[in-house]
């Protein structure tokens, strides 16, 4: 049976100039009080100033997935060949510095969803590019210290949804494919990164949308975006669906807590093939703002650079 709760609508800004292919990864950074993300199809990474409300963005030369801040300033970012360092002076070209290289287990692959945990560790997960491959290549890999480890978890076809619960002791993966659509919750120990079994925490067949970036608020409830559905799902710490909010375009892809109070949620989306019948096509790929009347959690920044 699918359980649906009719999904509310709250009031949301355009926060984006421009329009992503496939836009990701909304990171915010309290330092700078900014929101970096990236469009992976256009090798992009952009930065919003919140006190301006302007707009940077800067061209790297592989497909990023997913990024972190560090404590050094800069964003790690993972791509498809490997992880790298971006220093983001001057637009539009980003410098890059290589910090690890991957050892992919087929073709035509590259990084996906990612982010750091409390202690600082950078988390990615990998996918065959071609979705329609269906192909269960996909790994989840660490990025510390010791370099770049992995696969630790494997089977993925799209990694998605990573996130952490606030004590830190939780950790959330989903699979975003129309073959899995579940996501699942993992005892995570911060003191040396280590993975519980899986666990099926939540069925995303019976709510609409496949399971796509998510983000962790103050009371340790779960958002992630409903992509093909238009919608954004906040789920309590015991998988339960409390809300779901309806938004203009039809594929949103990750969504953030940022802003001064951390109380704004930021939301990706990228382009379809084709307009969605019932959706407005002029805002997809756009990065739309809203305040769900909710605190989030600050992002952890990476610090666990290798010793060179």
């Amino acid at each position: 049976m699918r359980h649906r709760v009719n999904p509310t609508s709250t009031p949301w800004h355009l926060a984006s100039t421009t329009r992503d292919t496939v836009g990701e990864c909304p990171v915010w950074h309290v330092a700078t009080q900014a929101l970096f993300w990236v469009d992976i199809e256009g090798q992009r990474i952009h930065r919003l100033d919140w006190a301006s409300r302007q707009q940077a963005s800067w061209s790297v030369p592989e497909r990023v997935g997913c990024i972190a801040m560090s404590t050094r300033g800069t964003v790690i970012a993972a791509m498809e060949s490997g992880i790298f360092e971006l220093a983001l002076t001057d637009a539009p070209t980003a410098q890059v510095t290589r910090l690890a290289t991957v050892a992919h287990p087929q073709a035509n692959m590259r990084f996906n969803d990612g982010r750091c945990d409390a202690q600082g560790r950078f988390w990615a997960g990998t996918m065959v590019q071609d979705m329609r491959l269906a192909s269960p290549a996909g790994g989840i890999y660490c990025f510390d210290e010791n370099g770049l480890r992995g696969p630790l978890l494997q089977g993925y076809i799209t990694p998605n949804g990573m996130a952490f619960s606030p004590e830190g002791n939780t950790a959330y993966l989903s699979d975003s494919h129309p073959t899995r659509l579940k996501i699942w919750q993992h005892s995570f120990n911060g003191t040396d990164g280590s993975w519980g079994p899986q666990v099926e925490w939540v069925n995303m067949a019976e709510h609409p949308g496949r399971p796509d970036g998510a983000a962790v608020d103050a009371d340790g409830c779960y958002w992630i975006c409903g992509i093909d559905a238009g919608q954004l799902h906040q789920f309590s710490p015991q998988g339960e669906l409390l809300q779901s909010i309806a938004l203009p375009m039809s594929k949103p892809t990750k969504c953030a807590f940022g802003g001064p109070e951390l109380r704004h949620l930021f939301v990706t989306s990228l382009q379809p093939a084709a307009p969605t019948q019932g959706f407005d096509a002029s805002l997809d790929g756009a990065l739309l703002v809203l305040e769900p009347g909710v605190q989030g959690l600050p992002e952890p920044l990476f610090s666990r650079f290798p010793v060179r």
